[in-house]
């Protein structure tokens, strides 16, 4: 572990984002044709390792049903404009196009309206009828009010995600979610997060988490950083994290928990690291906003940027570049990364040699020569 001197009262790990990182090539090559990129979570097995943001800009019980049918798991927001209002497409639209003076007031606003539980196992039920595996989100706080109406619609698995999720949350006027009694519980497969540290995973997983968020979400569309001082450079916390997923499968006598990294993946580059970092599966939003289907119609936004007392994030516009399909699985029509996801991922894992997403964990990295002397 390299540490540097801040001053004379504090010391600090040095850390890499994405950005400091490249995978090296290897001396075996393959076709990207005979590479896999499948995951398997539980009992569940998918064709792509990505999971669709639950953002109101990226799912809608429609897109969620084409991203299931592509072969990805969407996780719907559950407290997001679907489960507020009987026809959110008007306020949907709003949104899009209010001026940028007047887009987060606007939005904490329109998000006051109640949570309805009828509401949330109408969407979930009609992801149900489409034939596609069924996953819904909620925050720490809002899980124990409305988890029963989710597994009333019968979800496949759940999500509970946070900004940042600790498996001990502490409280002087509230009763905190119990995350190990709840999880031991529950009949379905449960996503937690977000982490960054290996500490903070290691204690998730000995909840029973079937996975684990690692990030914290919001990715192009959050200022935590700037708001709360708080970052965790993508690169350093999934290798961190991997790490705690390896001691404890020691620990527990070979159970495994799935490290998905959540934040700063905008694009087909970001998440080849991601994985090669030791993620085996991916979260995406910002790459998802801008498919000519999401129902952000080319802006994206998150929780964060709706918070009654505290927005740390904004409405930030992404554009409309392709159908989901091509973002997806191409044909790209252009060199920056934001299409085809799919095939960039298969190309990188050919040309280091690997055809399985497990293998490839183990790729080589190099740190770039500027994240070392900056």
């Amino acid at each position: 572990m390299t540490e540097i001197e801040i001053g004379r009262a504090k010391r600090a790990r040095r850390v890499y984002s994405f950005d400091d990182v490249a995978i090296v090539p290897a001396r075996r090559t393959r076709d990207p044709e005979d590479v896999s990129v499948s995951w398997k979570i539980d009992a569940f097995e998918f064709q792509i390792p990505f999971l669709a943001a639950p953002m109101d800009s990226v799912m809608s019980p429609e897109t969620a049903i084409a991203f299931g049918k592509f072969g990805g798991l969407g996780v719907l927001d559950l407290e997001g404009l679907w489960t507020r209002f009987d026809d959110p497409e008007p306020l949907l639209a709003e949104i899009a196009d209010l001026p940028a003076k007047q887009a987060t007031a606007r939005m904490q606003e329109i998000y006051r309206e109640p949570i309805k539980g009828g509401l949330i196992r109408e969407r979930l039920g009609q992801i149900r009828e489409a034939g596609v595996p069924v996953a819904g989100a909620l925050s720490p706080q809002r899980t124990q009010q409305f988890y029963d109406d989710v597994l009333k619609a019968g979800a496949d698995l759940f999500v509970i995600r946070g900004q940042t999720v600790s498996a001990e949350h502490v409280s002087q006027n509230q009763e905190p979610l119990n995350l190990k009694k709840f999880i031991y519980e529950l009949d379905v497969p449960v996503i937690v997060g977000g982490v960054a540290t290996y500490t903070a995973a290691l204690h998730l997983m000995r909840t029973g988490a079937a996975g684990v968020l690692v990030g914290f979400g919001g990715g192009a569309a959050s200022t935590t950083r700037r708001v709360l001082g708080i970052h965790a450079p993508m690169a350093t916390a999934i290798s961190d994290v991997a790490g705690a997923r390896r001691d404890y499968m020691d620990e527990s006598g070979g159970r495994y928990v799935h490290v998905i990294a959540d934040g700063g993946v905008g694009t087909s580059g970001e998440i080849v690291k991601a994985i090669a970092c030791g993620a085996d599966a991916v979260m995406i939003g910002a790459a998802l906003a801008r498919a000519t289907e999401a129902p952000g119609r080319g802006w994206h936004w998150g929780s964060e940027a709706r918070h009654a007392h505290l927005p740390r994030g904004n409405r930030v516009e992404v554009g409309q570049v392709a159908p989901m399909e091509e973002v997806l699985f191409g044909p790209a029509g252009s060199a920056n990364g934001i299409s085809n996801l799919v095939g960039a991922l298969k190309h990188s894992m050919a040309t280091t040699g690997y055809s399985e997403l497990k293998e490839f964990q183990r790729a080589e990295m190099i740190v770039a020569q500027y994240a070392t002397t900056n």
